[in-house]
Parts: structure tokens; sequence; C-alpha cells
């Protein structure tokens, strides 16, 4: 196989991969913007403080929890759908496109509207949380085996890029909206807003125009009847072969550990990102626009790094290469113990950033050589409840440390056990390169 970087960048230049990673592109700039911009705009626009007191930040938090857990729920139910009738392609486009309507949708309808802002940021993430399953689901469709990881990788990559792309506007309208009529705080975050929006729509039409389904059939109904099947009938075919699904687990024990590993692990990195600016903001005194920088410097520096992890993976394999990420996100907590300055916490933002995106690209690749051929949806929609199931545990450790420490420097160092727990099941997952023979020939696994 030809590891060179020539080689890497050539999976690109193929239409196929290149408009998936697309979708990677477009995506990131809504979650992004999504935890600088939008966050804003709910708690100081159409919640502010002053009339509302923390009723915002509530809304924030178990919103986002909402939309989660129902997405978690429903990603294998959508993603079996898809795999039965062989229609990911709609389903992507669907899923998407809603989200990307919604998301415009925050940005132009008065804030006075609170119920309808509420009610399109719940749909917007809910779009997203349902979109990614049936994206990545494609993955092991449009590339061979061995090219896998680097892929995933250029996906990872040219989203943080895509992601930075959209922040740095973000900030231009914010700093310099007034010479484009935007007078106020609030019409800036709302310009913002429309751009998140439109960036994820628009840049998600390459993966619809291009990508192509497999052929369908995982349900037992024949490929050629189900178009005939009313919709009732599909979902409840598509709950069973979920149930189905969740019994193959148990003769395909290295996907079964690999799953519970990453929801640990995952869990963790999660709650890093999302309570960083809280340690930056308490313990070394970050200002807003330094926090900015920051992320800036993540998103930008994650692109390189996401492409250096896959070649330290298709060299030293996948496993052993997300067990290094493992340690290395275990000695960012201790090091978070000792840091006292904003130069530091830079250093250390700057690790972050390199293993950030190559721990979620060879987890990805991972879980696309473990699924049984002609079900990448459905299996991708466990890895997306697998990921999500557990969100609430990381951000509900950190919290509780806080309240009763009052330091958020313990409570980064409490994530630890998250990350422990995450390598020592990943220690017990025996990859197969065969995941098809793993799930149909159960005694070859141990």
């Amino acid at each position: 196989m030809n590891d060179s970087p020539r080689h890497a960048s050539h999976l690109l230049a193929q239409p196929k991969v290149l408009a998936w990673a697309m979708y990677d592109w477009a995506n990131s700039a809504y979650t992004t913007l999504m935890i600088t911009v939008l966050v804003a705009y709910i708690q100081r626009v159409v919640f502010p403080t002053d009339q509302w007191g923390t009723t915002g930040a509530v809304i924030w938090a178990w919103g986002i929890s909402l939309s989660m857990l129902v997405g978690a729920l429903l990603a294998p139910v959508v993603g079996a759908m898809a795999d039965a009738r062989g229609n990911k392609r709609e389903w992507l486009g669907v899923t998407a496109l809603t989200g990307s309507a919604c998301g415009i949708a925050i940005g132009l309808v008065p804030a006075t509207n609170y119920v309808l802002v509420v009610a399109l940021f719940l749909a917007a993430n809910l779009m997203l949380e349902l979109s990614l399953g049936i994206y990545d689901g494609f993955l092991p469709e449009i590339v061979g085996e061995d090219d896998v990881a680097k892929a995933s990788a250029w996906g990872y990559g040219l989203g943080y890029v895509g992601g930075g792309i959209a922040l740095l506007i973000a900030m231009l309208f914010l700093a310099f909206g007034e010479r484009i009529c935007l007078s106020t705080v609030a019409s800036r975050l709302q310009a913002s807003l429309v751009l998140m929006g439109a960036w994820w729509g628009i840049f998600t039409l390459p993966a619809i125009i291009v990508l192509r389904d497999s052929s369908p059939g995982s349900l037992s109904q024949p490929a050629d009847d189900l178009p005939e099947a009313s919709s009732l009938d599909l979902i409840t075919k598509s709950a069973r072969d979920v149930g189905s699904t969740i019994r193959d687990l148990k003769t395909n024990v290295p996907l079964a550990f690999f799953l519970l590993s990453f929801l640990f692990f995952n869990d963790g990195v999660q709650t890093v990102i999302s309570q960083a600016s809280t340690f930056a903001l308490q313990e070394l005194s970050f200002d807003e626009a330094g926090l900015m920088a920051v992320i800036l410097m993540i998103q930008f520096l994650a692109f390189p790094g996401a492409l250096a992890i896959a070649w330290i993976a298709t060299k030293f394999g996948e496993k052993t290469t997300l067990m290094g990420c493992i340690a290395v996100w275990s000695l960012v907590l201790f090091v978070a113990l000792r840091i006292q300055t904003q130069a530091e916490f830079w250093m250390l933002a700057a690790v972050i950033a390199i293993v950030l995106g190559g721990t979620q690209a060879v987890s990805r690749a991972i879980m696309s050589r473990m699924i049984p051929e002609g079900e990448n949806a459905k299996y991708f929609g466990f890895f997306h409840l697998s990921g999500k199931a557990t969100s609430f545990l990381g951000p509900f450790l950190f919290g509780a440390i806080v309240a009763f420490t009052g330091s958020s420097r313990l409570a980064i160092f409490g994530l630890l056990p998250l990350f422990l727990i995450g390598g020592w099941l990943l220690l017990r997952v025996k990859l197969e390169r065969k995941a098809l023979e793993t799930v149909r020939n159960p005694k070859r696994v141990c």
C-alpha cells in the first residue's frame, strides 16, 4: 500500500470522497458557530439575564440535552430504514437541508418570538444528530478498507477548516458589522446565524448530488418489496432490525467492547472541549476575545493534526494509534492541574487540537471496518448512540466537582476516569479486518 502524503491527498481527487468530505466542511460551520454565536444569541438576546435571569442558560443546556437524547434514540431506526431502502442520500438531504433551513430561520425570526426560536434550535440540533449517522454510513462504500482512515481524517480535517473560516467571518461581522448596516450586536449575531445555516446547506449540496447508495437490504423483506410497504410497516421492521443488531452485538464481542469504549472516552473528549472555556475564564482570567482566538487556533491546527494521526494509524495500526490518543488526553488532564499562565494554556490547547481530529477520525475508521457489509447506516446509528447515550455524564461530573470544590481545575482532572475506562475497554478489542465474517462466524471472535 502506498502511504505517501501524495497518495493520501489523491483521495480528494475522487469526486465521491471529496463530496463526502465536504459534508464535514458544511456541518462544522453549524457546530462551531453554535457554541460561539448561537449560545450568546439565546442567552443575551432572546433570554437576556436582566429580564429572564438564568432561563436562557437552562434552556440552552436542556435543549442540547433533549435534542441529543432524541437523536440518539432515533438514529439507529433511521439508519436501519436508510439501509433497508438504500436511500441514505435522500435521508442525508432531508436532515441536512432541514437543519440548514432551521439555522437560517433562527437568524430571521424576531428574537421576541422565543418559542419559535427555541423550537428551531431544537430542530436544527436534532437534524444534525440524525444526519451524521447517515453521513458516516457512506464511508466504507466510497473507499477501500486501506483508505478508510485517511478519508475519515480528510473529512474531519476539512471540517475544522470550514468551521474555522465560518467563525472568522462571524467574528468580522461582530467587529465591523456597523459598516454593513448591522448597527446592533443582536443584528450582527443574527447575520452570523444566517451564515451558519446557509453555509451548512450550500456545502451539503455536493454530497447530495454526487453520492449514491449501495444496494438496499438489511431488513428481512426483499428490497424490491420495500417501496410498497407503508411507512409504519417499514418503521416497525426497522425497529425489529435494530433489536436484531443489539442481539448481534452479543456475538460480536469486539464491536460491543469498542462501542462501550467509545462511549466513555468520547464523553471525556467532548466534555474537555465544552468546558475548557470555563477553565480558562475561572483559573487563567481569559477574556472573550482571547477565548475566540484559541478556538480559531484549535480549528486550524486540528486539520493537519487529523492527517498526521491518520498517517500514524497507517504505520502503527488504528487501535495502537487510538490508545496513544487516549494516553495524550489523560496527560492533558494531569498538565491542567499545574499550568498557571495563558501561554501555557495556549500550548496545551495546541496539543488538544492535534489529537482532537485524529481521535475522532481513527474511531470512525475502526468502526467502519467492524460493521457488516450493507448495514453501514444502521451500525453507524449505533455508533452515534454510543457516543451520545451518556453525553450527560461528563458535564454532570464536571459541574458536580465545581459545585463541591469551587475549582474547575479539579473538575477537569476529575474527567480522568472516563479516559481510563475507555482505554481499558479498548484494550479488550480484537480488531477484525473482515467485519462481515466476524459477525456471521462468532466462533472466530475472542
